[in-house]
């Protein structure tokens, strides 16, 4: 990605996080990337191909992340201590995209139903790691697609303390050790 279609991608973000899609216009964005119209449609040819970009892109990375990260693991307590790892870091580095696509995954719009199914299809990634250690007995049998949207939604939840408790950045490792003291050990 060029250097001016990044910054279009970063100042967009921030922009739909901080006021939220309908309220952030072309022109906002265009004016404080710096850029005359042209050049960002050049890049993008709307407003809604900036935001499916965003998502497309921001939940492709923590896709790729969660491959990367569990194919080095031995077993699937590991693999799942990763993927929750990955999401604490993703909510720290990607909070702007995280607040974007929990705020519009409620509703029948197509920007709506674009991040449903950018988000079951993350869900779906986690399942898959969980079914295949219940399948090989490395945990407890459980409703994976259940456990799945749990563990998803532990960034949701975390996001939430974090505005909650007005933080400017969470602490990974705090979070993580109470994932460790309740959600690990019940898994085995």
């Amino acid at each position: 990605m060029n250097r001016t279609k990044r910054k279009i991608f970063e100042i967009s973000m921030k922009l739909f996080s901080e006021k939220g899609y309908d309220a952030t216009s072309i022109e906002e964005i265009t004016a404080t990337v710096g850029v005359a119209k042209g050049t960002l449609y050049y890049h993008f040819s709307s407003k809604e191909e900036i935001f499916n970009f965003l998502v497309e892109e921001g939940m492709k990375l923590l896709k790729n992340s969660i491959a990367i990260k569990t194919s080095k693991c031995d077993n699937t307590v590991d693999k799942i201590k990763a993927i929750c790892l990955i999401q604490l870091k993703a909510l720290s580095k990607y909070e702007n995209l995280l607040t974007i696509v929990l705020s519009q995954i409620w509703g029948n719009e197509a920007r709506n139903l674009f991040c449903k199914e950018k988000v079951i299809e993350y869900i779906q990634v986690i399942q898959d790691v969980i079914q295949k250690g219940i399948d090989k007995g490395d945990i407890t049998s459980c409703d994976a697609e259940i456990l799945a949207s749990e563990i998803f939604s532990l960034t949701c939840s975390t996001l939430i303390y974090k505005r909650k408790k007005e933080l400017d950045k969470i602490d990974i490792e705090q979070i993580y050790g109470e994932y460790e003291k309740i959600l690990f050990k019940k898994l085995i």
